[in-house]
């Protein structure tokens, strides 16, 4: 039998397969079109080109690069032939390469960036982008994608050369291009679509179309409310729609997605369909201005801000567009207003967003959804989210939704979205308009519109072409009371990736914070503290010199001069900005409290609780760190736990920084409800702690234990219902007023993310949020610091009564008590 089959195959025409490969996908420069019917029968354009893009985020210098392009079926003697490239290719740009001429076609190439006389088979071939002018001597797939000038390859058609398998073939009137992603997998049938050829060159211009001559204009093949269709998606997304009429609204002529806002004069009677779109033209200024009536030309696309796998919305685009203006300075649409009478109360439906048509009178979503690439308009309204070091700040157009004491937008349940939260950004060149540096509490008074669009950092957002001022609410920064003599105070910080690589001046205003505004407390835990090095990842782990820097800081500002704990992590192990390795440390006032210090404490050893021989509970080290080889501290903080010992009295405090809520889809997620994965973890943390104040009070019921630290979740979240359920701790925040309740902004949102957490013996306290930060333009943080002023128990009830009633009075300065 093996013989038979030997001689079958003997016997067998030989038959060639070509082979395919694959090289490393190129980060920024690759071939975004390849065109090759140009002044063919039937072709429309007259030459055909080859469009280069950029998917990185810095430019690529093309100088003494070339396009080159080899037969789909080359013999022993087929040659490259070369076209040199000069210049650069811009983030997010296009670079266009104009080849061979045909006799045939109406319309031309926008001006290219480069030009060559290559004539390029309209079915079939291969295209190299090469590091180098020399042309290539390969003929094989692998010997090509082997040749290291290689930067990127399509093999279109029956092409021999290729990456993977080839690309579509092409045609008179088909172009093959990369998808609005740009993403590069090697595999030019994944990469690669046939459709209508679009060039575009690095100015953002299309072909020029000389028209029709005299006569009528061509008839739209759709209108906007056609593309922007009842759904979030675009009925016509892929497909190419021609002489679509609007009024230019908006230019967008700064950073990479430049392009311009149109809209429809002439609406139709259906309140989902939107009558604006945004025409894309890259990192090239289009030229168009506000009033120019136009008819555009190009590809209908649903880009995904952030990629389409982040589950957020998407904005409808037109893309490889060409258009022409037919008048200028026509008035533009009135603007849509946005208020609490417009705007729905509820935020959202649930389910595939996507896979429903909008419901604009009935989902505060649905209402932005439907008027994407509108003029919107609102006015008068109050800043619930500061601005930001991207120009950005977040109004509220419903002022009475869920308000806070400071004028800010309260996030008090997983149904409390607030969906009159909006984002504001300006389209007003920044030398014309600066833009307002505002608190959550001012307002933006008088009219702000523009068109509304949508972004990966905050979802809808008013692109303001006309923005209002900014009237001040009057926020300042606040200032807690100072300790008695008989109250421990025992604070939380997050200092926001503090290290020697930051100014000194951040280091200053994180310890007058802690001077004037927090008024000394006597234990401060801290969160992100980096390594001595910072982001820089050399393998440091002590942080000796970052703690050092802010004591040194808070003696200059007036304070106590500090001692510190903390317990170096593992190299890289607790998560955070790369190279930080960020940690919790404690700083207290030696004047005022004692550290009880037990050696041992390291990055891998667990403390634990233990009976000293007098029967006191104490801890087997301190500092030391809880359980940090379980898995749920899984690149993740490991909560530092120590004992110290106040007019007598033991108290236990854990510092923690759980882990983030990176990778939490959005609340505008196109899935309802959105996932929150990042909590899966978190509960593994908070079982954790829970456990050790489990194993504390176990052996003293009536301990003073105090846990503390930036939580990363909410009041009502699961993982502070798992270390509050059972009674053994209580979140100190769920005793401020509910509109106090928080101290964080995030997208206009006032949140809590940071917690003081308390066992029962903790009965006489005094708790304070202390806005400094969350609030304000300028911050030395992120967060808000929070302060707990607690007189500890004795850990026995008769003492305790005595204590109250008879000494504290008398320590504090004032008369007895009967």
């Amino acid at each position: 039998m093996a013989t038979a089959v030997a001689g079958a195959l003997a016997a067998a025409p030989a038959v060639f397969v070509p082979a395919s490969a694959a090289a490393a996908p190129s980060a920024d420069a690759v071939i975004a079109e390849v065109y090759g019917g140009g002044g063919n029968s039937g072709a429309t354009l007259t030459s055909d080109f080859v469009e280069l893009a950029n998917r990185g985020a810095a430019a690529v210098a093309l100088d003494g690069w070339s396009v080159q392009y080899l037969p789909a079926a080359p013999s022993p003697t087929s040659k490259w032939q070369a076209t040199p490239l000069t210049g650069a290719l811009a983030p997010g740009a296009r670079y266009l390469v104009g080849e061979g001429k045909g006799a045939g076609g109406t319309v031309a190439l926008p001006t290219p960036d480069a030009s060559g006389g290559i004539n390029m088979s309209g079915t079939a071939g291969t295209v190299a982008l090469v590091q180098g002018a020399t042309p290539l001597t390969c003929l094989t797939a692998a010997d090509c994608l082997a040749d290291p000038r290689v930067r990127d390859l399509v093999g279109y058609g029956t092409a021999v050369v290729r990456e993977g398998t080839g690309a579509p073939a092409a045609s008179n009137t088909t172009s093959v291009a990369r998808g609005s992603s740009l993403a590069d997998t090697d595999d030019n049938s994944a990469d690669f679509t046939a459709g209508a050829p679009t060039p575009l060159n690095s100015r953002g211009e299309g072909p020029t179309d000389p028209g029709p001559g005299p006569g009528p204009d061509p008839t739209p093949s759709a209108r906007i409310h056609d593309i922007q269709g009842p759904g979030r998606l675009s009925p016509l997304k892929g497909t190419q729609v021609s002489a679509v009429p609007g009024v230019v609204t908006a230019v967008r002529d700064f950073g990479s997605a430049r392009g311009f806002w149109i809209q429809d004069p002439t609406p139709d009677n259906d309140p989902r369909t939107s009558e604006g779109v945004f025409v894309f033209t890259g990192s090239a200024s289009p030229k168009a201005a506000v009033g120019d009536a136009v008819a555009v030309t190009g590809k209908v696309e649903e880009y995904y801000p952030g990629a389409a796998d982040s589950n957020g919305q998407s904005l409808t685009e037109v893309t490889g567009a060409t258009w022409t203006v037919k008048s200028s300075g026509n008035a533009l649409p009135a603007p849509v207003v946005l208020d609490a009478a417009t705007v729905p109360d509820a935020y959202t439906a649930d389910g595939d967003l996507e896979a429903r048509p909008l419901q604009p009178d009935a989902y505060a979503l649905d209402l932005y959804e439907a008027l994407e690439g509108e003029r919107v308009q609102v006015a008068d309204t109050r800043v619930v989210g500061a601005t930001n070091t991207h120009n950005e700040l977040w109004v509220t157009v419903e002022p009475t939704q869920n308000a806070t004491a400071a004028g800010g937008t309260l996030y008090g349940s997983y149904d409390a979205q607030n969906g009159g939260r909006l984002k504001v950004t300006s389209l007003i060149p920044f030398a014309e308009r600066p833009f307002p540096a505002a608190n959550v509490g001012d307002t933006l008074s008088g009219v702000t519109a523009g068109p509304l669009t949508y972004d990966q950092f905050g979802g809808y957002t008013v692109a303001a072409t006309t923005l209002g001022t900014l009237t001040s609410g009057g926020r300042a920064a606040e200032v807690t009371r100072g300790q008695k003599t008989t109250e421990l105070a025992i604070a939380t910080y997050n200092v926001e990736n503090l290290s020697p690589k930051d100014p000194q001046a951040k280091f200053d205003r994180l310890a007058h914070g802690v001077v004037d505004n927090l008024a000394r407390p006597d234990i401060v835990a801290l969160e992100e503290i980096q390594d001595n090095s910072g982001p820089t990842n050399d393998g440091t782990t002590a942080a000796d010199q970052t703690l050092q820097q802010l004591v040194d800081a808070i003696v200059a500002a007036g304070g106590p001069r500090y001692e510190w704990r903390s317990i170096d992590p593992q190299d890289g192990k607790d998560g955070g900005q790369p190279g930080g390795n960020i940690r919790t440390a404690f700083l207290f006032d030696p004047a005022r409290v004692q550290f009880v210090d037990r050696a041992g404490g390291d990055a891998t050893t667990p403390v634990g609780v233990r009976k000293s021989w007098l029967g006191q509970t104490q801890l087997t080290l301190s500092p030391g760190r809880i359980a940090p080889a379980d898995e749920a501290w899984t690149s993740s903080r490991k909560p530092l736990a120590a004992e110290f010992r106040f007019r007598g009295r033991t108290v236990f405090v854990v510092a923690n920084h759980f882990n983030s809520k990176g990778g939490d889809q959005g609340l505008d997620a196109r899935v309802q409800p959105p996932q929150r994965s990042s909590e899966v973890q978190r509960l593994k943390q908070a079982a954790l702690v829970h456990q050790f104040v489990g194993d504390v009070l176990k052996s003293d019921p009536r301990a003073n234990v105090v846990v503390l630290g930036d939580l990363n979740d909410f009041g009502f979240s699961p993982a502070l219902k798992t270390l509050t359920d059972d009674g053994s701790l209580r979140d100190l925040v769920t005793t401020l007023p509910a509109n106090e309740q928080y101290g964080y902004v995030y997208n206009g949102n006032s949140q809590v993310l940071d917690h003081i957490l308390t066992s029962p013996r903790v009965t006489r306290f005094e708790y304070d949020i202390v806005h400094v930060n969350a609030e304000f333009a300028d911050q030395a943080s992120d967060h808000d610091p929070q302060v707990l002023r607690v007189r500890p128990s004795t850990g026995s009830d008769l003492l305790d009564w005595i204590d109250q009633h008879v000494f504290e009075g008398w320590l504090d300065g004032t008369p007895p008590r009967p």
